[in-house]
């Protein structure tokens, strides 16, 4: 089915065009193929899926990979098959028809991944279906929703033991960008791993500087920011109505920018962060449904408007800035009052347990979900019309559904969506035998002209893309795949966008609803925690904020980063005429004046008597700082005239 290869480099060459892994990548390849329970800790951008994807292609039989998001599980999929790489996925939303057609790919050997979510770990047939698979490799991806301890835990991780009780003697590899070494030990338990080996990278960013901006006028700081400086940026926000008003504002004020959320259609988040990939948008307002397997090495710049409320989160988004190694910035706009926002978002968390109970039962009524009735179903979920219909605050509501996802009672997802897909279910040659009306046989010919596969599998497909090859309108489309869907000619899911809520146990009565300590008391108080470390990042100024986010994480803080504001303001208030970095700086400017612009590397070679590289960028920091020297969007440092 596939080719053989020995050499993980060869694999790495032939399916992705590279030469060389990146830092650790290696490192955990060859511990998972030497048959080692492996961690890997790396951070934002630091290819944790090759870790397992390359080992994949390698090992006789399948790869089981669990991740919690449904988005990213699909552009994974997506990336692979374009490699023309195996790969399916059992996920919520998915046909009965889809289903078995998974299963047979993984029992018959004509794929090398499975990505499944977590709640499928808790079907009984799904287990038993496993039971006949050849199984080489279980990868937990996103490994910190394993731990009580992790920002984003989820109990339906803790069903990936019974895995591991099937295929005891195969090798479990856990991945995750942000883990406290409470959390990576928490990992190790809860998987049960042997002799495990762990790999991690630094946190440490030597290109990325750390700034916070505390301000009354927010909005003018951000104009302000993207104004005076070039290149690609992010501004994250925690509203989606936000992320229009502000991308609004920027556009008004001659900044090309765009806004990305969760609720949009997947047409238009495809189009929005293609033109934002390709350089057309030069900065995207979004929530964090953006940014999750986003390769765009030439970000300048990541912004929060708003602040996050822990400091993994705040982590893995600043990092998506200057992945190229180039110099870029991580900036923080603050207001005084950010604090108390920080404070309320607690208690819009962790509502009373009555308030949880209620919510539960109302949700249940909302979509017709009787007591008893409900188990391993989907439902469609309309928060907005829900809390409207029961005149309830959203923020709480929210908070609610949240901790039942992590009491296990049911799942709130509203980052989901399905793409359109459609399969044929007759014969290629009883085709001919159908009659149809003009408009929907040249639907039904469009789809054969533009996909492949339709007759075995089903294929994604774009409703605007068909119109335009069959000259009908989307509504034609619809309609047409609906009456074919009725005839059972094709079977045809429409694409949604929608929030869902699925059961993985039945709908119970709210006084059986138990909340456990570990889910509400000890989150509660771990919230509590991770707030006091984003307000203390955000508000300290007389420590390195890269020392700040190291000491979070577990690693040395001895050395303070140089680039952070705090580390910047120490150096301006030391720094006199007469101190080498001055001369130096003032020597490079005199030399550059002239200049068209050069590459810090190009600068690297003008001889300098003997001055080193930190030196040398030490004193180019300090003209950019001083307003002399910009980075131009094409990384070239130019003077300013």
């Amino acid at each position: 089915m596939s080719k053989h290869f020995d050499n993980p480099l060869d694999v790495l060459n032939h399916y992705w065009g590279y030469d060389t892994f990146r830092p650790v990548q290696a490192e955990i390849i060859n511990s998972v193929l030497s048959g080692h329970d492996t961690l890997g800790l790396l951070p934002t951008g630091g290819g944790k899926s090759i870790t397992f994807q390359v080992p994949a292609m390698m090992l006789p039989g399948l790869t089981i990979v669990v991740s919690p998001l449904i988005s990213l599980m699909k552009d994974q999929i997506d990336n692979l098959l374009a490699r023309d790489i195996k790969a399916v996925s059992l996920r919520s939303g998915l046909s009965q028809r889809e289903v078995r057609l998974a299963y047979d790919k993984c029992r018959l050997g004509k794929t090398k991944m499975l990505y499944v979510s977590p709640e499928r770990l808790g079907n009984k047939n799904f287990i038993a279906e496993l039971r006949t698979f050849d199984v080489s490799l279980i990868v937990v991806d996103e490994a910190h929703c394993i731990s009580q301890w992790g920002y984003d835990f989820r109990p339906s991780y803790l069903k990936i033991k019974e895995l591991r009780a099937i295929f005891p003697s195969v090798p479990v590899l856990a991945l995750t960008a942000t883990a406290t070494p409470r959390v990576r030990q928490d990992i190790i338990d809860r998987l049960e791993m042997k002799n495990v080996e762990i790999f991690s990278r630094s946190f440490a960013r030597d290109n990325l500087s750390y700034i916070v901006r505390v301000t009354p006028d927010k909005d003018g700081k951000l104009l302000q920011i993207f104004s005076s400086t070039p290149g690609s940026g992010i501004v994250y926000v925690r509203s989606r109505r936000r992320t229009r008003e502000i991308a609004i504002r920027l556009a008004e004020a001659g900044i090309s920018a765009d806004f990305y959320h969760a609720g949009l259609s997947p047409e238009d988040k495809d189009e929005k962060q293609n033109r934002w990939k390709d350089g057309r948008t030069r900065v995207m307002v979004a929530t964090n449904a953006f940014g999750m397997g986003i390769d765009k090495p030439d970000v300048r710049m990541v912004v929060h408007y708003d602040l996050p409320p822990t400091l993994e989160e705040y982590y893995q988004e600043a990092g998506r800035a200057g992945r190229d190694g180039l110099p870029a910035f991580a900036v923080v706009i603050a207001s005084i009052q950010d604090k108390a926002t920080l404070t309320r978002r607690i208690s819009d968390a962790f509502p009373p347990k009555e308030y949880i109970s209620r919510i539960y039962e109302l949700a249940g009524n909302f979509i017709n979900v009787a007591v008893g009735e409900g188990y391993d179903h989907v439902y469609e979920f309309d928060i907005q019309k829900f809390v409207k219909t029961y005149d309830l605050n959203v923020r709480p509501t929210l908070g609610a559904l949240r901790i039942l996802t992590q009491t296990g009672y049911l799942e709130y997802a509203d980052d989901s969506y399905t793409r359109s897909r459609v399969m044929i279910l007759v014969e290629r040659h009883h085709l001919y035998d159908i009659d149809l009306n003009e408009k929907t046989n040249n639907v039904l010919l469009a789809i054969l002209r533009l996909y492949t596969g339709l007759f075995s599998d089903y294929a994604y497909i774009s409703e605007s893309q068909v119109a335009l090859t069959a000259h009908v309108s989307e509504q034609d489309v619809y309609q047409s795949l609906l009456e074919l869907g009725r005839r059972h000619i094709v079977h045809y899911v429409p694409m949604s966008t929608k929030p869902y809520i699925y059961y993985p146990t039945s709908r119970e009565l709210p006084r059986y609803i138990l909340y456990p300590k570990s889910v509400y008391e000890d989150r509660l108080n771990l919230m509590k925690q991770q707030i006091k470390a984003v307000k203390k990042v955000v508000y300290s100024n007389d420590r390195c904020r890269q020392q700040m986010l190291l000491e979070y994480f577990g690693e040395d803080t001895s050395a303070e980063c140089g680039l952070c504001d705090v580390c910047r303001a120490k150096k301006l208030a030391n720094v006199s005429a007469d101190t080498d970095i001055s001369a130096l700086a003032n020597r490079l400017h005199a030399m550059l004046i002239n200049s068209r612009g050069l590459t810090l590397n190009e600068i690297y070679d003008i001889p300098m008597g003997g001055a080193t590289r930190r030196d040398i960028t030490e004193a180019v920091r300090l003209l950019m700082d001083n307003g002399l020297f910009k980075l131009s969007p094409d990384g070239l440092i130019t003077p300013v005239r």
